[in-house]
């Protein structure tokens, strides 16, 4: 489980074709040694699991699941990469749980500053779409927020200068994909809605 907190902005260092799908190598200011092979890392909302490490890197294997459901397989060199590794019992909880499951991928169709904040306008799939809701809770590529708006499947956002600053999202622009994770609760009351 995460929190939608971004620790660190990690780039990818290399990217290999492998027999079992792609495999990642991502450079990072983790401390390594504190980081066991097994360890689930969130990257850009993705929860994916540590399978070797090196001086200032570590290596993931991503299935071709994964890659056709998620921006990942959009990654290629020197791109950046939302880190955040999971939460243990006692972490401050300061965004929202986070599975790091991406439930779709959104296009952003505006973003607008206004004052020191941005404005982001996003497309939901559906029928995702219906459970995203005002001032609930969401997670973009990663990152845990707030929805400002929602009319039909577009939601907004305001993203604070600190969070567009320290994460990936200060590079999005009007047609880029985003991972989406919708509030947990709200997936769980929609599947007992649909079974009662």
């Amino acid at each position: 489980m995460f929190t939608g907190i971004v620790t660190d902005v990690g780039r990818v260092r290399s990217v290999r074709e492998t027999n079992r799908d792609r495999r990642y190598e991502i450079e990072t200011a983790y401390d390594l040694e504190s980081v066991d092979l097994g360890a689930s890392i969130s990257h850009s909302g993705c929860c994916l699991t540590v399978v070797e490490k090196g001086e200032g890197w570590f290596a993931v294997e991503v299935s071709a699941e994964t890659l056709s459901l998620t921006t990942l397989d959009q990654w290629s060199e020197g791109a950046p990469v939302n880190l955040e590794r999971a939460a243990k019992l006692g972490d401050e909880m300061g965004g929202h749980i986070v599975s790091g499951h991406v439930d779709g991928l959104g296009e952003v169709l505006s973003v607008d500053a206004e004052g020191g904040s941005h404005r982001l306008r996003i497309r939901a799939p559906r029928p995702l779409h219906r459970l995203i809701a005002p001032k609930g809770s969401i997670a973009v590529e990663g990152v845990s927020l707030t929805v400002n708006a929602v009319e039909d499947d577009v939601f907004g956002l305001n993203i604070i200068p600190h969070t567009w600053d320290v994460t990936t999202l200060g590079r999005l622009t009007v047609g880029s994909k985003v991972n989406l994770e919708i509030d947990m609760l709200a997936r769980y009351l929609a599947r007992w809605q649909e079974t009662a």
